[in-house]
């Protein structure tokens, strides 16, 4: 589980404030298939937001330690039904360069421009 400073957590919550949660956990909690669009979820966006639908505090609180732990995410903040969870994008793989073949044109039979 990553581990945020207090300054770096207030700037993410600041950008958190405007987003709309993308992953929904419900009656059947925190299953194999969450935890996948979860991680696809942080893939894409890098900071999200996810819903829960159960009135149980510590209910909560064990679903995101479990998601940190188990994506190597960090927690950012639990509000109300609300977490949100930060991790840092992958660095993009480089591609080496396609070689440059020369390839022949042929011209074209039986038509001139004039």
């Amino acid at each position: 589980m990553l581990t945020l400073s207090s300054e770096q957590r207030r700037q993410l919550r600041a950008q958190a404030h405007s987003l709309n949660p993308v992953v929904a956990i419900a009656q059947a909690g925190l299953s194999a298939a969450v935890l996948k669009e979860i991680e696809v979820c942080l893939k894409a966006h890098a900071l999200i937001k996810v819903r829960v639908y159960n009135d149980d505090r510590a209910v909560r609180e064990g679903y995101l330690q479990s998601i940190c732990e188990t994506l190597s995410a960090a927690p950012v903040q639990h509000i109300g039904k609300l977490l949100i969870l930060w991790r840092p994008r992958p660095e993009p793989k480089v591609r080496a360069p396609k070689p440059v073949t020369k390839t022949r044109r042929r011209a074209r039979q039986g038509s001139v421009k004039k």
